[in-house]
């Protein structure tokens, strides 16, 4: 996965968005938000006895990101999915999506795209306990009409992109929980979508299927270059996966950033305690942990600025010397000293560049 540097703009087009949007339950929601122009406080819905699921969302997905939500149980952040998809309706707010109002599509238009521009997985797996690998992977090509060898050529394709090929005629029951999710994931991408909305798929497997499904996604995007929405509560997870995090409390989007970005300025106390016990040298990169390069480091050990700490962090502890970083054109931009990476692994500090 790739990320435009902090600062930069990027160039890819945004795929999905959303303005000031906001999920409020209860009696005459929708007129209350409009009497208060789209805005209220946490005092205006207790007393009007509403409840507001998600508050003035604004974010951008663009086009082959891996964009997570993550928050606790109650955050708001699955609430926010199933807004972002329309299968729960928005209070109020702009959606858009391939810059196209999403709000105004009619139910067939609602129906066609998420026949045909849609993939979703689920936490609970919701396969056909009567059909088949194949049958469950070519269901929804049958619920579009696609002839039937059209769709189970298609089925075996995902089924062997998802490496369950052999227990094509295996029935759900007679599958691992892990197995059963690659069966959700070919079914979803079997329609060939162009956003995938994923809301905490591997939260009830067991933590090593649940690494190695992690491992799968990673292995996919790389293949396929899906638009991604994940939803998920596990901070650990969604550094491993994400371009960019949004961190939701109490229904609000409380910042968004790169996992990096994140760990370097938290907005508030609350995105700190989250990437408190985060292991720093998976998510810092060499331009964070760099001092101003000497004249002796072109004659160092190179590099890459992006390059995580973790992957050179054996060879510099056992170096006598720094390692200089250098950008893109492999030009020297500092230098990364092993004393450095020896403090942010034990623990004992870092200092990110000004």
């Amino acid at each position: 996965m790739t990320s435009p540097a902090a600062g930069a703009v990027d160039p890819r087009p945004v795929k999905l968005s959303c303005r000031n949007l906001w999920k409020v339950f209860g009696p005459h929601a929708r007129d209350f938000m409009k009497q208060h122009e789209g805005s209220v406080t946490s005092a205006d819905l207790d007393r009007a006895h509403l409840v507001g699921a998600v508050r003035g969302a604004s974010l951008e997905v663009r086009e082959g990101e891996i964009f997570i939500v993550m928050g606790l149980s109650g955050s708001g952040k699955s609430t926010l999915v199933r807004c972002l998809s329309r299968l729960i309706e928005p209070t109020t707010g702009e959606l858009t999506f391939d810059g196209k109002d999403l709000l105004k599509a009619s139910e067939a238009e609602l129906i066609d795209i998420r026949r045909h521009k849609m993939g979703m997985v689920f936490q609970h797996f919701a396969l056909l306990p009567h059909l088949n690998v194949q049958e469950n992977v070519a269901f929804p090509l049958f619920i579009q009409g696609i002839a039937k060898a059209e769709r189970d050529q298609r089925a075996r394709q995902m089924i062997e992109l998802v490496g369950l090929q052999g227990r094509e005629r295996h029935f759900p029951s007679e599958l691992s929980g892990g197995q059963q999710q690659r069966v959700g994931i070919a079914r979803s991408l079997a329609v060939e979508p162009e956003i995938w909305f994923l809301d905490e798929p591997f939260s009830a497997l067991d933590p090593l299927i649940r690494r190695e499904m992690q491992s799968e996604l990673m292995r996919l995007q790389n293949v396929l270059k899906k638009t991604i929405v994940f939803i998920t509560h596990d901070f650990d997870e969604a550094i491993r996966l994400a371009d960019r995090i949004a961190i939701m409390k109490d229904g609000e989007i409380i910042q968004i950033g790169t996992p990096e970005q994140l760990v370097i300025n938290p907005a508030t106390d609350y995105v700190a305690e989250f990437t408190r016990d985060v292991n720093r040298a998976k998510v810092l990169s060499a331009e964070s942990l760099m001092g101003p390069a000497t004249p002796a480091a072109s004659k160092y050990t190179a590099v890459p600025a992006k390059a995580k700490i973790t992957s050179f962090a054996a060879d510099i502890v056992e170096s006598p010397k720094p390692f200089a970083v250098v950008d893109g054109n492999g030009k020297v931009i500092g230098e990364v000293t092993p004393k450095a990476v020896i403090d942010l692994l034990s623990g004992r500090g870092w200092s990110a560049a000004a």
